[in-house]
């Protein structure tokens, strides 16, 4: 009777080697992927950049207006924003929209570069500085250019992030 083999072949070990190894690496690699995408530091930074994009364009869209499609301007300023700064906006819709009219300016921003100051998920809210060279062209003489530093504030909606408040920096040392 002929005896069977008590040694295995060398490739068959190799081969069971090298797919638990490799069923390995997928399994962590597989966790990695799956811990990345649920890491708080993941959403947070996500919920950041929304803010800046929202707080860069809706700063953009405050400093941007033209006589010839003012209403196009002012609905924007109107979208851009929430809260009393909105109200604000809308009760002076009118008289705002007559000097405008009256001294025929365009004005219009370019973002030089924004960061966020602070940011509440939780709370919803949000703050932002923006820094902006805004152009403002009258029918007659050179257009005017002004580089700015804006502080808002913003507030998480249903529909997003908008502006709830909005000022100028204040610029230069406080120190003494």
């Amino acid at each position: 009777m002929a005896r069977a083999g008590t040694t295995r072949n060398p490739l068959v070990i190799a081969a069971t080697a090298l797919t638990l190894v490799a069923a390995g690496a997928a399994g962590w690699g597989g966790w990695q992927r799956y811990d990345a995408a649920h890491d708080g530091a993941a959403s947070y930074a996500q919920a950041r950049d929304d803010a800046l994009a929202a707080g860069e364009q809706a700063v953009q869209n405050m400093n941007t207006l033209d006589h010839r499609t003012l209403e196009k301007g002012l609905d924007s300023w109107e979208q851009s924003t929430t809260g009393d700064l909105h109200r604000q906006l809308v009760d002076g819709r009118d008289a705002f929209a007559e000097q405008i009219v009256a001294a025929k300016t365009v004005s219009t921003a370019k973002v030089l570069s924004g960061a966020v100051t602070e940011l509440d998920e939780r709370a919803g809210r949000a703050g932002v500085m923006v820094a902006l060279r805004v152009t403002v062209t009258a029918p007659e003489g050179r257009p005017a250019v002004k580089e700015s530093r804006m502080l808002g504030t913003l507030t998480r909606t249903s529909e997003g992030w908008k502006l709830s408040a909005l000022g100028q920096a204040p610029v230069g040392s406080t120190a003494g």
